[in-house]
């Protein structure tokens, strides 16, 4: 692995965009790191990566990182990524996007682009929480838990990001949190190689908003948190729903094969017409 110095020089815009917008202690930042490092250990070159954004917090990361990059609109990321993907299927297109990006305002893109198997690689960083605009309940935040838009406790049970992947069709599922960065690394890079569309959740801290509406004081608790009530999906397997009541279900989750979206259309366009 190349020194950290190398990887910031080659593959930050540090001489234009930073500081950086994100608080102190969110894990965006871990997560940045480990794609840096994961693409820098790849075949991919800079030019071969295209990294798009929604909105959000996370929505700002193709900002920092030398890449051909899209800051798009709200829950909108996976629209463009196809598109891309589709006129210039070359191109290694990965999106980023925030729980509420992606499987609220976006559910639908997100639910689709599984089903038709497009070549994307997807990484949802999940906080339980719309972090930028004030901390208001998102699909991912726990039933139960008081926020700015539910001050009595959220009534709503929460969307299981990878459940809804598998059901969709992605040929690829994995989550991780940003504490386990090792298993990070790797499950991103294995979502990297796979062809179709796959999607690792990724796990993070909101210590700004979550962390007080969950009773975690600081982003160290937070993590400590994530480090205590996570599970290998091959511990995971071995127990019981009510075991795994509250708990994160890490790993590799779903790894399987199918034709994907570019070479059906490509095999469609190979045959004859027939009138």
């Amino acid at each position: 692995m190349r020194e950290t110095a190398h990887l910031v020089h080659d593959y930050l815009r540090s001489s234009k965009k930073f500081p950086h917008i994100w608080c102190a202690g969110c894990g965006i930042g871990i997560f940045m790191q480990a794609l840096i490092r994961v693409i820098d250990q790849s075949e991919y070159s800079k030019d071969d990566i295209v990294l798009i954004s929604g909105i959000g917090c996370s929505g700002r990361l193709p900002v920092y990182v030398d890449f051909n990059t899209l800051h798009t609109t709200h829950g909108r990321a996976l629209t463009f990524a196809t598109g891309i993907k589709l006129a210039n299927p070359r191109l290694k297109v990965l999106t980023v996007m925030g729980d509420g990006d992606a499987v609220a305002i976006g559910g639908n893109h997100f639910i689709h682009a599984a089903r038709r198997n497009v070549e994307i690689t997807s990484f949802i960083l999940n906080n339980n929480v719309y972090g930028m605009t004030g901390g208001q309940t998102s699909p991912t935040t726990p039933q139960g838990v008081k926020t700015t838009s539910s001050p009595y406790g959220n009534i709503e049970p929460d969307f299981d990001i990878c459940r809804l992947a598998e059901a969709a069709g992605a040929v690829f599922v994995a989550r991780s949190t940003v504490y386990h960065t090792r298993l990070l690394e790797r499950l991103m890079g294995m979502a990297l190689k796979k062809p179709g569309f796959s999607v690792v959740e990724v796990v993070s801290q909101c210590s700004t908003h979550a962390g007080r509406f969950l009773e975690l004081k600081s982003p160290v608790e937070m993590m400590k948190w994530q480090k205590e009530n996570a599970i290998p999906v091959e511990k995971a397997k071995q127990q019981s729903e009510a075991e795994l009541e509250g708990k994160i279900v890490i790993g590799a989750l779903v790894d399987r094969e199918r034709p994907n979206y570019y070479e059906q259309y490509q095999n469609l366009l190979s045959e004859k017409p027939k009138v």
